[in-house]
């Protein structure tokens, strides 16, 4: 079994400075299937000229989407990715040593390398964070979850996906708004509901972890505030809850 028996599954929003580098980085796939979250730019436009098969998420919930594009999927191998992120070729060889074996695991996590503002970010969010990144659709039905737990047993690379996730600040504060107001829209249909724990003590315990006890300081001003404004995106998730029980934008 080589690379070619994976699809690639790609999630963008407003990547078109990327989003041509990430295809020609995953040339080693036989399939790739983008989906855009409703980008303004030319993210979509780039990629079909590149015969991508690009499928919108508009309002749809993207664990939907998701479910519908590993469906539709010709490889049972799924590969998880941001069109941001970027698979050097230790981690593409891995891969495809692991889905050679003849008892290959189930599903298999990464570490990830951010480079945020130009520096190179190892501690603070990214200290022993894993995400998923390959997984077998035959053996597990995929769910995304609001705390990243998908799988049991996991096996875990050893080499790291490099993202490349942020343009600058003002790109940064965008994405994270996205992906709260998505995790408030799942505790809304939860029925989860916002309390004084959420608005005021857990922003705090978050910035905690990440500048003290994860070692955040260790990047210097760039990890003061990459702990600071995720620790208030926290807050502003449960805002957007909040105003969702109030049927308010």
């Amino acid at each position: 079994m080589s690379a070619k028996n994976i699809s690639v599954i790609s999630l963008s929003f407003n990547d078109e400075i990327y989003i041509k580098k990430h295809i020609d980085n995953l040339s080693f796939a036989q399939e790739i299937i983008l989906i855009d979250n409703n980008s303004t730019d030319k993210t979509v436009q780039i990629a079909e000229e590149l015969g991508i098969t690009v499928i919108q998420q508009h309002d749809n919930n993207k664990t939907d989407v998701l479910k519908l594009a590993i469906e539709s999927a010709a490889n049972n191998w799924i590969l998880l990715l941001n069109s941001t992120d970027h698979i050097s070729d230790k981690l593409r060889d891995e891969l495809t040593a692991e889905i050679s074996k003849p008892k290959s695991a189930e599903c298999y996590f990464c570490g990830q390398t951010l480079f945020f503002f130009g520096k190179t970010i190892k501690y603070g969010a990214f200290l022993n964070k894993k995400k998923l990144l390959l997984f077998d659709k035959t053996r597990h039905s995929y769910s995304i979850g609001f705390n990243g737990k998908l799988f049991k047993r996991p096996a875990v690379l050893k080499n790291k996906v490099n993202s490349f996730s942020y343009k600058n600040f003002e790109d940064f504060n965008s994405r994270l708004n996205i992906i709260r107001k998505e995790e408030a829209l799942v505790l809304f249909q939860k029925n989860k509901k916002p309390n004084i724990y959420h608005f005021f003590i857990k922003p705090f315990l978050i910035f905690i972890n990440q500048y003290f006890l994860k070692l955040g300081f260790i990047n210097g001003r760039e990890g003061f505030i990459l702990a600071y404004i995720c620790a208030f995106s926290v807050l502003k998730r449960y805002f957007i809850l909040w105003l969702l029980y109030r049927n308010m934008d």
